[in-house]
Protein backbone atom coordinates (compact mmCIF):
# COMPACT_ATOMS: atom_id res chain seq x y z
CA UNK A 1 0.00 0.00 0.00
CA UNK A 2 3.16 2.35 0.03
CA UNK A 3 1.98 3.63 -3.41
CA UNK A 4 -0.79 4.70 -1.47
CA UNK A 5 0.36 6.23 1.69
CA UNK A 6 0.17 10.08 0.56
CA UNK A 7 -3.24 9.54 0.03
CA UNK A 8 -5.99 11.12 2.40
CA UNK A 9 -9.37 11.58 1.21
CA UNK A 10 -11.20 9.46 -1.32
CA UNK A 11 -14.14 11.62 -3.03
CA UNK A 12 -16.33 10.24 -5.99
CA UNK A 13 -18.73 11.80 -8.25
CA UNK A 14 -21.77 10.09 -9.27
CA UNK A 15 -23.99 10.66 -12.23
CA UNK A 16 -21.20 12.85 -14.09
CA UNK A 17 -21.78 11.67 -17.92
CA UNK A 18 -25.86 11.57 -19.57
CA UNK A 19 -25.51 8.53 -21.29
CA UNK A 20 -24.43 6.55 -18.01
CA UNK A 21 -27.07 8.20 -16.20
CA UNK A 22 -29.39 7.51 -18.72
CA UNK A 23 -28.43 3.53 -18.76
CA UNK A 24 -28.93 3.54 -15.01
CA UNK A 25 -32.31 5.13 -15.12
CA UNK A 26 -31.24 8.13 -13.23
CA UNK A 27 -32.09 12.11 -13.82
CA UNK A 28 -29.21 14.02 -14.36
CA UNK A 29 -28.10 15.68 -11.02
CA UNK A 30 -28.45 19.73 -11.06
CA UNK A 31 -25.01 19.76 -9.15
CA UNK A 32 -22.11 17.20 -8.53
CA UNK A 33 -23.27 14.08 -6.63
CA UNK A 34 -20.07 13.36 -4.28
CA UNK A 35 -19.64 10.41 -2.30
CA UNK A 36 -16.55 8.58 -0.51
CA UNK A 37 -14.82 5.22 -0.25
CA UNK A 38 -12.07 5.06 2.81
CA UNK A 39 -8.76 5.08 1.89
CA UNK A 40 -8.74 0.26 2.11
CA UNK A 41 -10.57 0.39 -0.75
CA UNK A 42 -7.46 1.35 -2.81
CA UNK A 43 -6.01 -1.45 -5.24
CA UNK A 44 -3.16 -0.93 -7.69
CA UNK A 45 -3.82 -2.22 -10.81
CA UNK A 46 0.15 -3.73 -11.60
CA UNK A 47 -1.23 -6.98 -13.39
CA UNK A 48 -1.93 -8.90 -10.16
CA UNK A 49 -5.28 -10.32 -9.07
CA UNK A 50 -7.07 -8.26 -7.19
CA UNK A 51 -10.19 -9.82 -4.79
CA UNK A 52 -13.53 -8.90 -3.71
CA UNK A 53 -17.01 -10.27 -2.76
CA UNK A 54 -18.07 -12.96 -4.93
CA UNK A 55 -21.19 -14.11 -2.71
CA UNK A 56 -22.82 -10.41 -2.27
CA UNK A 57 -24.77 -10.38 -5.86
CA UNK A 58 -22.99 -8.64 -8.95
CA UNK A 59 -19.89 -6.45 -8.85
CA UNK A 60 -20.00 -4.11 -11.53
CA UNK A 61 -17.41 -2.11 -13.03
CA UNK A 62 -17.07 1.58 -13.61
CA UNK A 63 -14.24 3.25 -15.09
CA UNK A 64 -13.06 6.68 -14.18
CA UNK A 65 -10.60 9.30 -14.58
CA UNK A 66 -8.95 9.64 -11.34
CA UNK A 67 -7.33 13.30 -9.98
CA UNK A 68 -4.68 13.94 -7.26
CA UNK A 69 -4.81 17.09 -5.88
CA UNK A 70 -0.79 18.44 -4.96
CA UNK A 71 -1.89 21.23 -2.96
CA UNK A 72 -4.05 22.85 -0.34
CA UNK A 73 -7.06 24.72 -2.15
CA UNK A 74 -7.27 28.44 -1.72
CA UNK A 75 -10.55 29.97 -3.93
CA UNK A 76 -9.66 31.17 -6.60
CA UNK A 77 -7.42 28.05 -7.86
CA UNK A 78 -7.63 26.39 -11.07
CA UNK A 79 -7.52 22.66 -11.74
CA UNK A 80 -4.68 22.51 -13.61
CA UNK A 81 -2.99 24.45 -10.62
CA UNK A 82 -4.54 22.01 -8.10
CA UNK A 83 -3.96 18.79 -9.66
CA UNK A 84 -0.56 17.33 -9.79
CA UNK A 85 -1.16 13.79 -10.55
CA UNK A 86 -3.55 11.63 -12.74
CA UNK A 87 -4.23 7.98 -12.72
CA UNK A 88 -7.12 5.89 -13.89
CA UNK A 89 -9.60 3.82 -11.61
CA UNK A 90 -12.48 1.68 -11.70
CA UNK A 91 -15.16 2.11 -8.98
CA UNK A 92 -16.08 -1.26 -8.40
CA UNK A 93 -20.00 -1.42 -6.84
CA UNK A 94 -21.75 -3.97 -5.32
CA UNK A 95 -25.21 -3.57 -7.95
CA UNK A 96 -27.59 -5.35 -6.29
CA UNK A 97 -26.57 -4.17 -2.32
CA UNK A 98 -27.25 -0.74 -4.15
CA UNK A 99 -30.25 -1.37 -5.43
CA UNK A 100 -31.70 -2.11 -1.83
CA UNK A 101 -30.11 0.61 0.26
CA UNK A 102 -31.24 3.12 -2.40
CA UNK A 103 -35.12 1.25 -2.03
CA UNK A 104 -34.43 1.81 2.01
CA UNK A 105 -33.02 5.34 1.50
CA UNK A 106 -30.01 4.14 3.26
CA UNK A 107 -26.29 5.16 2.79
CA UNK A 108 -24.27 3.78 -0.06
CA UNK A 109 -20.88 2.42 2.01
CA UNK A 110 -21.55 -0.67 2.21
CA UNK A 111 -22.19 -1.07 -1.75
CA UNK A 112 -19.09 1.40 -2.44
CA UNK A 113 -16.51 1.09 0.09
CA UNK A 114 -15.84 -2.66 0.55
CA UNK A 115 -11.69 -3.54 0.58
CA UNK A 116 -10.68 -3.11 -3.34
CA UNK A 117 -13.52 -1.31 -4.05
CA UNK A 118 -11.16 1.36 -5.96
CA UNK A 119 -8.24 -0.38 -8.19
CA UNK A 120 -6.20 2.69 -10.00
CA UNK A 121 -3.25 2.55 -12.21
CA UNK A 122 -0.02 4.61 -10.99
CA UNK A 123 -0.50 8.27 -10.95
CA UNK A 124 1.38 10.45 -13.53
CA UNK A 125 2.16 14.13 -14.09
CA UNK A 126 -1.13 15.44 -14.88
CA UNK A 127 -0.65 17.45 -18.11
CA UNK A 128 -3.37 19.61 -17.60
CA UNK A 129 -7.54 19.85 -18.25
CA UNK A 130 -6.93 20.78 -21.86
CA UNK A 131 -4.49 18.24 -22.75
CA UNK A 132 -5.71 15.28 -20.90
CA UNK A 133 -8.77 15.77 -22.59
CA UNK A 134 -7.09 15.29 -26.35
CA UNK A 135 -7.56 11.48 -25.48
CA UNK A 136 -10.64 8.81 -24.46
CA UNK A 137 -9.86 6.74 -21.38
CA UNK A 138 -11.38 3.53 -21.81
CA UNK A 139 -11.85 0.21 -19.97
CA UNK A 140 -11.06 -3.08 -21.68
CA UNK A 141 -12.20 -6.80 -20.16
CA UNK A 142 -10.70 -9.89 -21.75
CA UNK A 143 -9.17 -8.00 -24.60
CA UNK A 144 -13.01 -5.89 -25.33
CA UNK A 145 -13.57 -2.39 -25.12
CA UNK A 146 -16.54 -2.51 -22.94
CA UNK A 147 -16.33 1.37 -22.00
CA UNK A 148 -14.94 4.43 -23.63
CA UNK A 149 -15.30 8.40 -22.70
CA UNK A 150 -13.56 11.72 -22.72
CA UNK A 151 -13.28 14.51 -20.02
CA UNK A 152 -14.53 16.69 -22.16
CA UNK A 153 -17.96 14.94 -22.08
CA UNK A 154 -18.36 15.12 -18.39
CA UNK A 155 -21.33 17.05 -16.94
CA UNK A 156 -19.52 18.96 -14.36
CA UNK A 157 -15.81 19.73 -15.11
CA UNK A 158 -12.83 18.94 -13.52
CA UNK A 159 -13.10 22.95 -12.11
CA UNK A 160 -16.20 22.95 -10.66
CA UNK A 161 -15.85 19.69 -8.88
CA UNK A 162 -12.69 20.21 -6.73
CA UNK A 163 -14.75 23.98 -6.53
CA UNK A 164 -17.36 22.06 -4.94
CA UNK A 165 -15.71 19.64 -3.11
CA UNK A 166 -13.76 22.48 -1.54
CA UNK A 167 -16.75 24.56 -0.51
CA UNK A 168 -18.98 21.32 0.95
CA UNK A 169 -16.87 18.87 2.20
CA UNK A 170 -13.19 20.17 2.21
CA UNK A 171 -10.46 19.16 -0.37
CA UNK A 172 -6.55 19.54 0.29
CA UNK A 173 -3.01 17.98 -0.97
CA UNK A 174 -3.09 14.19 -0.63
CA UNK A 175 -6.77 13.94 -1.53
CA UNK A 176 -8.00 11.82 -4.89
CA UNK A 177 -10.89 12.39 -6.48
CA UNK A 178 -12.76 9.83 -8.96
CA UNK A 179 -14.47 11.92 -11.58
CA UNK A 180 -17.53 9.87 -13.16
CA UNK A 181 -17.57 7.17 -15.31
CA UNK A 182 -19.37 7.01 -19.19
CA UNK A 183 -22.12 4.77 -20.23
CA UNK A 184 -21.08 0.69 -20.63
CA UNK A 185 -21.17 -0.61 -17.41
CA UNK A 186 -21.83 -4.16 -16.54
CA UNK A 187 -21.36 -7.54 -14.31
CA UNK A 188 -17.66 -9.09 -13.42
CA UNK A 189 -16.64 -12.47 -13.78
CA UNK A 190 -13.81 -14.11 -11.75
CA UNK A 191 -10.87 -14.28 -13.54
CA UNK A 192 -11.86 -11.15 -15.92
CA UNK A 193 -8.70 -9.25 -16.73
CA UNK A 194 -9.50 -5.61 -16.42
CA UNK A 195 -7.07 -2.87 -18.45
CA UNK A 196 -7.60 1.01 -17.79
CA UNK A 197 -6.54 2.37 -21.51
CA UNK A 198 -5.78 6.22 -21.99
CA UNK A 199 -5.16 6.66 -26.18
CA UNK A 200 -3.99 3.29 -26.94
CA UNK A 201 -1.93 2.79 -23.58
CA UNK A 202 -2.45 0.26 -21.46
CA UNK A 203 -2.04 2.57 -17.87
CA UNK A 204 -3.16 -0.27 -15.47
CA UNK A 205 -4.44 -4.01 -15.33
CA UNK A 206 -5.61 -6.52 -13.38
CA UNK A 207 -7.37 -9.86 -13.12
CA UNK A 208 -10.55 -10.17 -10.64
CA UNK A 209 -10.94 -12.94 -8.24
CA UNK A 210 -14.75 -13.15 -6.39
CA UNK A 211 -14.54 -14.34 -3.26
Amino acid sequence: MSAFSEISNIYCVGRNYRLHAAEMGNAVPEQPMLFSKPTYALALMDGSEIAVPGNRGEVHFEAEVVIRIGRDYEPGMTADELIDGVALGVDLTLRDVQSELKKKGYPWLAAKGFRNSAPVSAFRPFPGVSSFGSEPFGLRINGKEVQKGNITEMIFDMQTIVDFCAEHYGIGRGDVLFTGTPAGVGALADGDRLQLVYGSEIWGESVIRLR
